[in-house]
């Protein structure tokens, strides 16, 4: 099959790879579509898989061409998306119930052959079978928005708030929906793209501006959420948190990035800063809210482009001129 290749850090290569065959309890995947993130910059660039070569992709959905011996829960012809993350279930965190920080933590596209080829395969268990009418292509959004469903589940934010969220991508977006979902009374938006920001605008945030200066709003937001992992907006981010508000870091950083904070203004201030990584118990729900259109794709999704040109959509999610980036094996 063909398949997009990181084979060493800054190099990749759309080349022929084996054909995937499904262990007992796996699905192999004709890909219909792999979003392309920011975390494949990552990989790219060397940074948490833990080797090279790999095939990347961990946002897919598609159809189900072949089932493992002990697959009950989903059958050939099925069109589905996956959780691309698994855990072991046996080490210390796993048995606090906090899976995405396992241990021996494993996701599709990151530390096992992605979907950024023709096939993949999935755990049987992590499928979440699309009803008709959905478009499996599409349904690649599904697991960034299930990292959005986890910040939430993180953040435990009363209704009523007021949202601040950096970065207008496609996280940033999604970010903006469930908070206007959860109950939240105000959701405005920082970016530095008009372009971008004028898609906030149209999905309906309360206000879309360049920089927070321009906002009203003297006692802080009882929410920031940053959603690009630049230090700049991170720092901005947590000058902009109320009187016992709550700061998220939900973009992704460099690993050796830091950032300057006020501790005194944290204790005295009550100010909370919490951290969301990945998916946990989250996907089906987020899966759920898709299904149920909390999304729209044609405005989430700027860039449809074909398994060749893998290489060209992530220098398009690199220069930051789009949304959601999509391959169509």
């Amino acid at each position: 099959m063909r398949a997009a290749v990181i084979t060493a850090p800054g190099q990749v290569e759309v080349t022929t790879v084996d054909d995937p065959a499904p262990g007992p309890r796996e699905v192999v995947i004709a890909v219909a579509g792999c979003g392309v993130c920011g975390t494949d910059l990552h990989i790219l660039e060397g940074e948490f898989a833990p080797s090279l070569p790999i095939v990347p992709g961990h946002e897919f959905a598609g159809e189900v061409v072949a089932i493992g011996a002990e697959v009950t829960e989903v059958s050939v012809g099925d069109r589905v998306a996956a959780d691309p993350n698994t855990y072991c279930g046996e080490c210390y965190y796993c048995r606090r119930g906090r899976g995405n920080l396992c241990e021996r933590f494993a996701a599709v596209g990151v530390t096992k052959p992605g979907a950024a080829a023709e096939y993949t395969l999935a755990p049987a268990a992590n499928c979440f079978v699309l009803p008709a009418g959905v478009d499996p292509a599409d349904a690649a959004l599904i697991e960034p928005l299930s990292c959005a469903v986890h910040a939430y589940d993180v953040l435990k934010a009363a209704v009523a708030g007021h949202f601040l969220v950096y970065g207008a991508g496609t996280m940033g977006l999604m970010m903006m929906e469930l908070a206007k979902h959860a109950g939240a009374t105000t959701v405005s938006v920082v970016d530095i793209n008009e372009d971008k920001l004028a898609v906030a605008r149209e999905l309906g945030c309360t206000a879309a501006v360049t920089s927070a200066e321009a906002l009203d709003r003297a006692r802080g937001w009882d929410v920031v959420v940053d959603c690009t992992g630049a230090i700049g907006a991170i720092e901005d981010g947590l000058r902009r948190v109320g009187k016992g508000g709550t700061f998220l870091q939900f973009g992704v950083a460099r690993e050796t990035a830091t950032a300057e904070i006020s501790p005194y203004r944290i204790y005295r201030e009550e100010i909370t800063i919490r951290g969301s990584f990945a998916v946990l118990n989250s996907y089906e729900r987020a899966a759920e809210l898709f299904v149920a259109g909390v999304l729209r794709p044609d405005v989430m999704v700027s860039h449809r482009l074909p398994l060749d040109s893998y290489p060209e959509a992530l220098e398009t999610v690199r220069a930051g001129t789009g949304r959601k980036v999509l391959v169509h094996p």
